[in-house]
């Protein structure tokens, strides 16, 4: 009975690793050397505008029950509760093709294909946003560790998570679900 109990917490304990291999890591060190209440106050971090030089966006809010008509199931599930597609499963994780990521929920250009490199991880990787404001960061304490959510600036809806083991010139990688987002090819 011993033995089977101790099997059940280890393929959970291989489960729980292989979900949140997308640098949970990088994020458990950076957590570690920073303020644990505020992360953000590491050298390396998001971009954050100032409120002077922010330009003024009309957020999209909806209801859940409105947002479950306009998205997919998998949609819906990322951008909305907070999921995460599998690594190596998203359409853009391999994309090569020039062009402007935008978000899946309301349209707000998130990140441009000049800045998107190849991490390793499975998910499409960039290391900045098109603009400084169109994409917002939170703490997320979720899962017994702290990382750093990225959310669309506009209508809320989860990307993914910024982590600081991304190339120069940033030292960031906005690891981001395809899901979120739709691709827009540069004519």
């Amino acid at each position: 009975m011993q033995y089977v109990s101790s099997l059940r917490w280890a393929s959970f304990a291989v489960m729980f690793a292989l979900v949140f291999a997308c640098g949970s890591r990088a994020e458990s060190n950076r957590a570690q050397a920073s303020n644990a209440d505020n992360p953000q106050t590491s050298q390396q971090k998001p971009q954050q505008s100032s409120s002077k030089n922010k330009t003024s966006m009309t957020k999209v809010v909806k209801p859940d029950s409105e947002w479950r008509k306009e998205l997919d199931a998998d949609e819906f599930h990322v951008l909305r509760e907070k999921g995460t597609e599998r690594a190596f499963t998203g359409k853009y994780w391999d994309n090569h093709r020039k062009g402007v990521y935008k978000c899946s929920g309301c349209g707000l250009e998130l990140f441009s294909s000049d800045t998107k490199f190849d991490s390793g991880t499975g998910w499409p990787s960039f290391w900045q946003p098109i603009a400084p404001e169109n994409v917002e960061t939170e703490t997320d304490r979720t899962y017994g560790m702290v990382r750093t959510e990225a959310k669309c600036a506009r209508c809320g809806g989860h990307l993914g998570h910024v982590f600081d083991d991304g190339p120069k010139p940033t030292g960031l990688r906005y690891c981001m679900n395809s899901v979120s987002m739709e691709f827009v090819e540069k004519k």
